[in-house]
């Protein structure tokens, strides 16, 4: 925090900022923050006079309240209390600061800026994502699958520094290795990346000839992914340090292997649970019977009972999937789909007649959803035309 106080007559710090007597820390700097960027010189070009001068009184006022045994003072004694910490007398600056140097402090504390502090130039490598397209059974069963990724990986000719081999990087002759410049605009400091070396603060005087001074090349790496059993769309799978390589011998990224299980032509996955539809014929959905049905360790007997309506829900246990995660395995459920006779020769429509006759006088008794149906439409009708 700069010395530096531009003392008022008379007039309240606490006004000056707009908070009150009892404002904590954090809300003092909060306000400072607040209407130092509000009366930023370049926001108020049409008086850049007045913005200066309100300034002045907001980083006076600032200076005292910031500073606990200052702002302790000021409480007693008033003005009278902090003059003699203030020094440089009403009206001006002291210690020679001048506006711009006040500037710097605070927009370099906002913007992250200031003090001329020295950029690494170590940087991790980026992560990187692979979709890995997985068949229904790979992905409950698991397995071992290759994946090649393009990646950046350090250069081996230079070992990554970008340098050719046998010399090294020296300090940026801009910057002096701060990564940083600062542009004087008037009163007014802005400070900026370096140009010259992109803020790592070093220069390569005589670059890789493999990689030119980069320190790194894209290379296609080839690796083994352990599926384990369970995953399903949308799990990931971290391989530690499989990423880009980094820069100036910063650490490599990760790969994330994004998994994409594909549809099957059988079953349809939900969670821990398995579906799948199974189409019985009409005199076995009436008559009941046994029938074979897949599971994705081989088929097993699925009993069907007389009179199943289409739609029935059969429950398997433990043929489902075991979730990656943990937890019990899940069920195979199946839907029976009652299939109507195609192509029909005249003997069996003939007897399908003679069948649907025997049905006709039974009422209820043969088809009680139908009949049920029927009755609730009637009864719809009827309180509408009542």
């Amino acid at each position: 925090m700069l010395a530096v106080i531009y003392v008022m007559a008379k007039e309240d710090f606490y006004k000056i900022l707009g908070v009150e007597k009892n404002a904590s820390d954090a809300e003092i700097k909060k306000s400072y923050r607040r209407m130092a960027m509000k009366f930023h010189p370049d926001r108020n070009k049409d008086n850049p006079e007045q913005a200066e001068e309100k300034f002045k009184k907001i980083k006076a006022a600032y200076e005292i309240l910031s500073d606990p045994k200052k702002r302790a003072a000021y409480d007693q004694f008033g003005h009278a209390g902090v003059e003699q910490s203030m020094g440089g007398g009403p009206g001006g600056f002291s210690g020679g600061e001048n506006f711009s140097d006040i500037f710097g402090d605070v927009f370099g504390d906002i913007f992250g800026g200031g003090g001329g502090r020295r950029r690494s130039n170590v940087q991790a490598g980026a992560d990187l994502r692979y979709n890995l397209d997985l068949t229904l059974e790979e992905a409950v069963g698991g397995t071992e699958a290759t994946v090649r990724v393009p990646v950046l990986v350090a250069c081996k000719e230079c070992h990554g520094s970008g340098a050719k081999k046998g010399s090294s990087p020296v300090t940026c002759t801009t910057c002096q290795g701060h990564g940083q410049v600062r542009m004087q605009q008037g009163f007014f400091s802005v400070q900026q990346t370096c140009p010259t070396c992109k803020g790592t603060g070093k220069q390569i005087k005589d670059p890789c000839r493999k990689c030119h001074g980069q320190g790194r090349l894209q290379e296609d790496k080839t690796l083994s992914v352990k599926v384990p059993a369970g995953v399903d769309t949308g799990d990931r799978i971290r391989l530690a340090g499989e990423g880009e390589a980094g820069v100036n011998g910063g650490p490599s990224g990760d790969l994330y292997v994004q998994v994409q299980v594909k549809e099957h032509t059988i079953f349809t996955r939900d969670g821990a649970n398995l579906y799948c539809e199974v189409p019985i014929s009409f005199p076995a959905a009436c008559l009941g019977g046994e029938l074979e049905v897949p599971t994705l360790n081989g088929k097993v007997k699925l009993k069907i009972p007389a009179e199943t309506q289409t739609g029935k829900l059969f429950r398997l246990r433990g043929k489902g999937v075991k979730p990656v995660r943990g937890g019990a395995i899940g069920d195979l459920l199946c839907r029976v789909q009652i299939e109507t006779p195609v192509r029909l020769t005249k003997e069996q429509k003939a007897l399908l007649e003679q069948f649907r006759d025997t049905l006709s006088g039974g009422g209820k008794h043969h088809s009680p959803q139908e009949h049920s149906w029927t009755d609730g439409v009637k009864s719809f009708f009827d309180k509408l035309t009542g």
